[in-house]
């Protein structure tokens, strides 16, 4: 009974997180004009490269810490310790850039790096409480996050600086990171942490970085370079499409956390393949699906949705829908890869997530944003493809394999 109410508050407090990025969104389009969403877009996907490299290097390490309550106690405090500490210098190449970069952009950087501490501690906190086993804290600290960011980024009048809504968004995490903190502290308090730990030899949060970036931040930058240095309103309409497959995102999410444990209990290598198959197909279809229904909205709800974005966006619904189902199958597969071989993911990941950027690219300098889109559906499509293949191809890692990865999950941080 425990474990299903501790897994109810994890899944609805990533509910909560993830709801919280889709309002701001879809909020930020609404209340921008295309130009101000695709400058709002810009920094926002800096942030999110900025806030994955913060979960895989801290949040994805220290839910691994095991051990005495004294123990993870301290591997969380050091942990929430060196985000502040470590999003602090982040703020400073921000700030630079936000004097260097000309037009709205500019001053959209320098407000995110007057608020990234707040915003990176209040999200980092909920692996500190997941490691404590606590999600339910972190429930509570996500939830008025939403409760406080929705609102203040709709009582923005229309047209918006993107600095404007940057300052709004982040302060709007300032109650949500002190209540953390103080549902924090009884679990922190005379248990002394050392937030160098996580810059010494051994950290498995090395790993983790170098996986996340192949995977996910090599596209969010080459996003982030289009926009820079070829079209702002490109990145405005990609941001804008993925934003209404944000459910679907979160879906892709869950299966990452909860999917490794359920599949390992299905005894036999098919039974584990053919439940991981079945997810992936139900989730493909869902995928289609919600894409279908986004691509028959009226004009009229496209825009309640998204403001003047909705007409770019709106024609990559077909390429962004596409994307997603396939990256449904995938996810399922690499899924699948760390339970059968852990060591099988990382070359997937790099081979095919670079190759999506080149295909993103290319397809932008055929067919501009559509063909960017496409170029993303594609790299999707053959990572999936390739993951699969790996599947087959996979027996499952011998015990003495297995009891070292163990091994290593259990090992200290440091």
């Amino acid at each position: 009974m425990r474990r299903a109410v501790t897994v109810a508050a994890s899944v609805l407090d990533q509910a909560a997180a993830s709801l919280t990025n889709i309002a701001v969104l879809v909020i930020a389009a609404r209340t921008s004009s295309a130009e101000g969403f695709a400058a709002f877009s810009l920094v926002y996907i800096t942030f999110t490269v900025l806030l994955g490299l913060n979960v895989a290097f801290v949040g994805q390490a220290v839910v691994l810490e095991k051990g005495e309550d004294d123990r993870v106690g301290a591997a969380a405090r050091s942990a929430v310790t060196f985000t502040a500490a470590a999003s602090a210098v982040a703020a400073l190449p921000l700030l630079a850039a936000g004097v260097l970069v000309d037009g709205p952009t500019g001053p959209a950087f320098l407000a995110l790096g007057a608020v990234l501490p707040v915003v990176l501690v209040q999200d980092g906190l909920r692996y500190s409480f997941s490691a404590l086993r606590q999600p339910h804290r972190a429930l509570a600290a996500d939830t008025l996050r939403l409760t406080c960011a929705v609102p203040a980024l709709l009582l923005q009048p229309y047209d918006t600086s993107p600095a404007r809504l940057v300052l709004v968004w982040g302060l709007s995490a300032l109650p949500a990171a002190l209540l953390g903190l103080a549902l924090l502290r009884p679990f922190v308090r005379n248990r002394p942490g050392d937030a160098r730990r996580h810059l010494r030899k051994g950290h498995l949060g090395r790993r983790f970085v170098v996986e996340y970036a192949v995977g996910s931040a090599s596209s969010q930058l080459a996003v982030l370079g289009l926009g820079l240095f070829a079209s702002p309103l490109a990145v405005g309409a990609l941001r804008g499409a993925s934003t209404l497959f944000g459910p679907l995102g979160t879906l892709l999410t869950s299966v990452n956390a909860f999917a490794p444990p359920l599949l390992g209990r299905t005894g036999s290598r098919r039974a584990t393949v053919r439940a991981a198959a079945a997810l992936g197909a139900v989730l493909a279809l869902l995928g289609l699906a919600w894409g279908a229904v986004l691509f028959a909205l009226p004009e009229s709800v496209g825009r309640q949705l998204l403001g003047d974005t909705w007409q770019s966006a709106a024609d990559l619904l077909p390429a962004t829908g596409s994307q997603y189902a396939v990256m449904a199958l995938g996810t399922c597969a690499l899924v699948t890869l760390r339970v059968l071989s852990p060591r099988a993911t990382l070359s997937v990941q790099v081979v095919f997530s670079l190759l999506a950027v080149v295909l993103m690219i290319g397809g932008y300098l055929v067919a501009g944003a559509v063909g960017a889109a496409w170029g993303l559906a594609a790299g999707s499509a053959l990572k999936a493809v390739a993951a699969w293949t790996r599947v087959a191809r996979t027996r499952p890692a011998p015990a003495a394999e297995q009891e070292d990865g163990r091994q290593r999950s259990a090992a200290p941080l440091s």
